[in-house]
């Protein structure tokens, strides 16, 4: 099993998108990549959308590689919607590339979904059907691909129980290495967690909770920590964390309170983490040439 982690937070985007080489068959996980519209009352960056666009062109390269896409949840940072979208460097033209000729493993678009969402899936299946290979609705459901299992959740919840942000299916790949995709689950629901567990993953990749969101993700540092200590504890899984979590400048010290220091999907690729929403301010500083500085490179 060959894994390719594509675009995330700690690139400089919102995503979460993976590759996936296993038994000859190529998997892309949640092909979306978006740029939050306004942070600290700020639109992006003007590296943001370089940063956008230079993921949009990886994403795409990708895709035409694939057999087999799989989609999370309907939130534009996870998958590619069929309309131009400036935030989300979106098309007809991307889409139909991403999703032509391919097996698509969805979330059920009207089971376990929010009114948003299913707006939302409604308009994607609307213009996919007619062009992808096979749709299949994914939820709780497992699939023998010639040698490769292909497993889904049942839905959870985005974040905590109850979340209005809907729900998400986490992705199991197994093709004697056992992978797991979890992305929305932001380590805050006890079923999420309770899945990944029973599945005994070899690495897993997870977002973690959105603490940028100060008042309104209340306790939810404590939690993911917690419940990521008892995932690397009872699994022993090498661990991929990245998405909500990096978009919190202190996500350093998140992960330094963890049992086994995880990677970013940069660190896993061995460059530099660019964490760029987290320091929206200070670029567009930078952009009105004052001499701010950054953690990182540019």
């Amino acid at each position: 099993m060959r894994i390719i982690p594509l675009a995330s937070e700690s690139l400089g985007v919102r995503s979460l998108a993976t590759f996936v080489e296993a038994g000859g068959i190529r998997f892309l996980i949640d092909p979306g990549v978006a740029l939050g519209p306004k942070r600290y009352g700020l639109p992006p960056a003007k590296v943001e959308i370089e940063a956008l666009h230079t993921m949009r062109r990886k994403l795409q390269g990708y895709a035409r590689r694939a057999d087999v896409v799989t989609i999370s949840h309907y939130h534009y940072d996870h998958h590619t919607p069929f309309f131009e979208g400036l935030y989300e460097s979106s098309s007809e033209e991307y889409a139909k590339e991403i999703y032509s000729g391919k097996l698509l493993f969805i979330k059920h678009p009207r089971e376990n979904i929010n009114f948003s969402q299913r707006k939302r899936a409604w308009a994607f299946l609307k213009k996919a059907e007619p062009i992808a290979r096979g749709i299949e609705f994914a939820d709780g459901r497992s699939f023998d691909l010639g040698g490769v299992t292909l497993e889904f959740s049942p839905a959870v919840s985005h974040g905590r129980e109850g979340s209005k942000l809907g729900f998400v299916v986490m992705t199991l790949i197994d093709d004697g290495k056992r992978f797991i995709h979890a992305g929305d689950i932001q380590l805050l629901n006890r079923k999420a967690v309770e899945w990944i567990i029973e599945k005994v993953p070899d690495l897993l990749i997870t977002g973690g909770p959105p603490t940028y969101l100060g008042k309104r993700a209340e306790g939810s540092w404590e939690t993911g920590i917690k419940n990521l200590n008892e995932i690397i504890r009872e699994t022993g899984a090498e661990i991929i964390l990245d998405h909500h979590i990096v978009r919190d400048r202190n996500y350093p010290r998140f992960f330094d309170e963890l049992e086994e220091r995880p990677k970013t999907f940069a660190a896993y690729l061995r460059v530099e983490d660019r964490p760029l929403e987290a320091y929206r301010r200070e670029l567009h500083k930078r952009e009105r040439g004052e001499d701010v500085g950054l953690p990182f490179s540019l």
